[in-house]
């Protein structure tokens, strides 16, 4: 009841924000829509074309994605929930990443990379899971309220305005962005000759290192909002830290968002396989990775703007705490204590 009572009080400000992030979700989607149509043409025009093997991975994969679309947009359509894509978000790739493992003849590289993902998938699968976004009637669970108050919105009314966004952006954009950050091991493919080496434990090392970053930073946000909640649910006074609403403490007094650097970290490095198995430092699978870093971008906007109106300390914090990357000499967080005389 007390976060029903809190969110409801916030739904006046966070409406005001969304008008503003309607315009960044469409810009975004036409941002995908241009690079669906450039990457192949620029595939074709400055890197080697795709071999017979490649196209019937991509082929299969891209068969695994219209079924995936097709199901998210179905369900949502007729349950009226649209988190459907939010449930296979860390699922998708795990299952992409060992489809193209198959066609590399599960090489070394090919099978250290599918481990990877797969590592990555399992640990946010179950922090997604311990959320309660899974239930035994798979097409239910919570569904991120912000739809639903989109939905709500003039500008998606009549109601065929939000079956076409539920379709080219919430279904269509998501569902796409997730095959296209996995593709690096495509290029990995068609390269995939020589043995492993230095750079590959390099990239591998990387890879790791932003995935227990994000696991830790999972952890301790995790702990705060139960103790949080658990309080709120009790009917008890918020003390200390809690009074605050958010998280300053650990890894998010040096990065306001430091499991959304360990995500986007992951993926940039998990593109680097790429390089190291082609030669060449950019090529077309760089596309996913970029597109992530926007949605990032985008979301970490979105989520902070909500956070400032809820919360009072939190501009300060953002004035004090770099959003991703920490500083070397971050900002000391001001002593409110009065001065003694």
């Amino acid at each position: 009841m007390g976060k029903r009572y809190i969110l409801q009080n916030s739904v006046a400000k966070i409406e005001s924000i969304l008008d503003f992030e309607i315009m960044k979700i469409l810009q975004t989607s036409l941002i995908l829509i241009f690079t669906l149509l450039v990457v192949p043409v620029f595939t074709y025009l400055f890197g080697i074309p795709l071999g017979e093997k490649e196209w019937e991975a991509l082929n299969t994969l891209m068969y695994i994605c219209g079924f995936s679309i097709a199901y998210c947009f179905i369900v949502g359509e007729l349950t009226r929930n649209n988190s459907q894509v939010d449930k296979y978000w860390s699922i998708l790739p795990i299952i992409y990443a060992w489809v193209m493992a198959y066609y590399g003849d599960f090489s070394p590289r090919m099978i250290l990379m599918a481990a990877l993902v797969t590592a990555w998938g399992v640990r946010l699968t179950y922090n997604f899971a311990r959320k309660g976004a899974y239930r035994l009637k798979f097409w239910e669970g919570e569904e991120d309220y912000r739809w639903e108050i989109l939905r709500k919105k003039p500008e998606f009314q009549p109601r065929w305005k939000w079956t076409l966004f539920n379709l080219f952006f919430i279904s269509g954009y998501q569902n796409v962005l997730i095959l296209l950050f996995t593709l690096p091991m495509l290029v990995t493919l068609q390269f995939d000759g020589a043995p492993l080496g230095i750079w590959d434990i390099v990239v591998t090392g990387g890879v790791l290192f932003f995935l227990i970053l994000e696991l830790v930073a999972d952890e301790q946000h995790w702990a705060y909002q139960s103790e949080k909640w658990k309080l709120i649910r009790e009917g008890k006074l918020l003390y200390g830290d809690f009074a605050k609403g958010f998280l300053d403490k650990g890894l998010w007094a040096i990065s306001r968002h430091p499991n959304y650097l360990g995500e986007q970290g992951i993926w940039v490095c998990f593109y680097f396989f790429s390089a190291v198995a082609s030669g060449q430092w950019l090529n077309w699978s760089v596309v996913g990775s970029l597109l992530l870093l926007i949605l990032f971008q985008g979301s970490s906007n979105f989520s902070e703007e909500i956070s400032a109106s809820k919360y009072p300390e939190y501009s300060a914090y953002q004035d004090r705490v770099p959003r991703f990357i920490p500083k070397l000499k971050p900002k000391k967080e001001p002593d409110l204590a009065p001065e003694s005389t």
